[in-house]
């Protein structure tokens, strides 16, 4: 009997999904067992893979990881264990850029099997019951929050991906250059205008993580809106939660609809397995067409593969989710890769989450961020 471990994260959609895949991986190979433990969404965004790596032959990974797992080959190029028409299939039917993000100097070093984006979400039913007008626009969404019904998730890490967003929708994207993060004129304003919403955000959800958003939209009535948090398609399912949330694109800034910072998960294989060939077939099989529409979807999965966002059943089963999800994705800005970005990301959502707090001086903000980038480009 092959024994192999994976480590994923602790909600339903991260874990569920792919113990169901490897329950079935082994029936239909009965000498293998897989088994998954799992670990917070902030252990997952924060672990060093490395350390990971050394326990476990699966690993459920952030892209920004792509640029360390390039540079140190901690988990293993799948190139060397899935066909080139396999890999070639994946790239036609990514979403987004969800395939591209874990490529590295020609290497793919995890699949795709999880694809998400910060997307809007509503309360139908509270929407109606207080006869409020939908937001189209950033301008409408300030409105809004001056119910104090809208959520956010603000922790650090989420706070960077929204200044991310802003950046990239009023047209700079970060990190493109050595000396600094982004220019003073698109940074300032993209803190100004989080700090127009920030301001009128109750207390708690700097606190809050998507997961929380949801839990918080769908377990009270406080909250009828989230502009952008990591979309989570179980809570657009009939009898997750106690209420439903409705999945949507987003608000827009000057007629451009926000273009928000691409998440989901990959699956990696260590370097360090016993059994490489035999886990290049379960990835192999995750990514699959038929098990992302099929074991992986119907046991709390968010696919990677765009035909099971395209399919009729997912979409009749999410209240249309992936439907009305999908361009969102399809615009995502994918975040940068190199190989120390993550010294920075783990760094500065801090000051950023604080300005969206309390206010103060964006330009001093500004100085941090750029202190913070050229240092992560030493690392």
């Amino acid at each position: 009997m092959k024994q192999l471990k994976g480590i994923t994260w602790n909600h339903s959609r991260g874990y569920t999904s792919i113990v169901a895949c490897a329950q079935r991986f082994s029936e239909l190979n009965p000498d293998v067992d897989i088994v998954w433990e799992k670990r917070s969404l902030q252990a997952f965004a924060d672990e060093p893979i490395n350390e990971l790596a050394k326990r476990y032959d699966f690993l459920i990974i952030d892209h920004p990881w792509a640029g360390f797992a390039a540079r140190t080959k901690v988990i293993l190029a799948l190139n060397d264990y899935l066909s080139e028409a396999y890999l070639k299939d994946q790239e036609k039917n990514t979403v987004g850029k969800s395939h591209e993000s874990y490529s590295i100097n020609g290497k793919q070093w995890a699949l795709a099997i999880d694809a998400a984006t910060p997307v809007a979400a509503s309360r139908p039913d509270l929407f109606k019951k207080l006869n409020l007008k939908f937001p189209e626009t950033f301008n409408d969404l300030i409105e809004l929050s001056k119910t104090g019904m809208v959520s956010i998730p603000g922790i650090p890490q989420d706070s960077l991906m929204s200044f991310y967003m802003i950046c990239s929708t009023i047209g700079e994207d970060v990190c493109q250059r050595k000396e600094r993060v982004i220019s003073e004129k698109t940074g300032i304003k993209a803190l100004e205008l989080l700090r127009e919403l920030g301001k009128n955000i109750k207390p708690e959800n700097y606190d809050f993580n998507p997961i929380k958003v949801y839990e918080a939209m769908t377990l009270t009535d406080d909250y009828l809106y989230s502009p952008f948090a990591y979309g989570y398609t179980n809570y657009s399912r009939n009898g997750y939660a106690r209420k439903h949330l409705k999945f949507h694109d987003m608000v827009a800034i000057g007629g451009q609809k926000l273009i928000t910072t691409l998440g989901g998960t990959g699956l990696a294989i260590s370097a360090e397995s016993k059994h490489k060939e035999i886990a290049g077939k379960f990835v192999e099989y995750v990514g699959s067409e038929a098990t992302q529409k099929g074991v992986f979807f119907d046991n709390g999965g968010q696919p990677g593969h765009r035909q099971a966002w395209l399919d009729k059943r997912s979409n009749e089963l999410t209240d249309n989710f992936f439907q009305h999800t999908l361009p969102a994705l399809d615009r995502a800005f994918l975040r940068p890769r190199y190989h120390g970005h993550m010294y920075f990301q783990d760094r500065a959502g801090a000051p950023i989450r604080d300005y969206m707090m309390k206010g103060g001086n964006p330009s001093d903000i500004l100085k941090k961020l750029n202190e913070l980038y050229i240092q992560s480009l030493e690392q």
